[in-house]
């Protein structure tokens, strides 16, 4: 994996495969070294938003950290940035097509929308720690909860972990390049991400710290990229918080 990513050209200087740790975020911010990739096959201790925990099982995910220099403005376009890394590194090695749910997710049409990866962005004093994992080779019984998924689920059985990462990896460089470009780069990230954004036009629970919940129509991603919503016949910005699609309502 070292020889396929750290190339002529690519920013990535080094990659750390560790066959079980604890956090690949925590380990990225304790080296804090910028380009430097953490990988695990065994993820013990993952975080996520809102403090949430999960464990990977062994030879099932990709599980990865990067340390990433933080652009100058526009710092809330970075997860964002990494899902449209992941989608588009699906469709070119899974061949599994895939759309983003505001901030941090990666959704399978395939398979209802469910899950397939999470993305955490944590801001450091040398940068911003990028972590995502993507569910590979997980049967059904093997996840978390029913809105999770995984590639072999949603068709695509046989993916190279290395391939996927590999692709992922690749492609995070390039949009990263666009978020710290011109304003010219950073308007086609932002459009990509924006058409592939499922959850611009839906009805949506907002999720915000404390435990309040509100419901609302997303309506846009706008240039800091916060969701920008509508409720009660007013409109605001939403930078942080989970968001939950409102599905309608089966018809019997």
């Amino acid at each position: 994996m070292h020889e396929a990513l750290v190339t002529s050209g690519s920013p990535w200087l080094d990659v750390d495969v560790h066959p079980e740790l604890g956090s690949t975020n925590a380990e990225a911010a304790r080296l804090a070294r910028p380009f430097h990739v953490v990988i695990t096959d065994h993820q013990k201790a993952g975080r996520g938003r809102l403090g949430r925990t999960w464990e990977t099982p062994p030879h099932t995910s990709v599980t990865l950290s990067v340390l990433l220099p933080a652009p100058d403005t526009g710092r809330g376009w970075m997860p964002l940035a990494a899902g449209l890394a992941v989608r588009d590194a699906l469709r070119d090695v899974a061949g599994v097509e895939a759309g983003l749910k505001w901030p941090n997710d990666v959704l399978l049409p395939a398979d209802d929308e469910r899950k397939v990866c999470g993305i955490l962005c944590e801001l450091q004093p040398g940068g911003i720690v990028v972590g995502l994992g993507i569910n590979v080779d997980q049967d059904r019984d093997e996840l978390p909860v029913d809105t999770a998924t995984s590639l072999r689920l949603a068709g695509a059985p046989d993916v190279d972990r290395t391939e996927l990462v590999v692709a992922v990896l690749g492609r995070l460089a390039r949009w990263h390049l666009s978020l710290t470009g011109g304003a010219n780069a950073r308007a086609v990230l932002h459009s990509a991400y924006r058409s592939a954004c499922l959850t611009i036009g839906r009805d949506v629970e907002l999720h915000i710290a404390g435990g309040d919940v509100r419901r609302a129509r997303a309506t846009r991603v706008d240039e800091e990229g916060r969701l920008v919503v509508t409720s009660g016949g007013a409109e605001y910005s939403v930078a942080a918080g989970d968001v939950v699609h409102v599905r309608p309502a089966r018809t019997p």
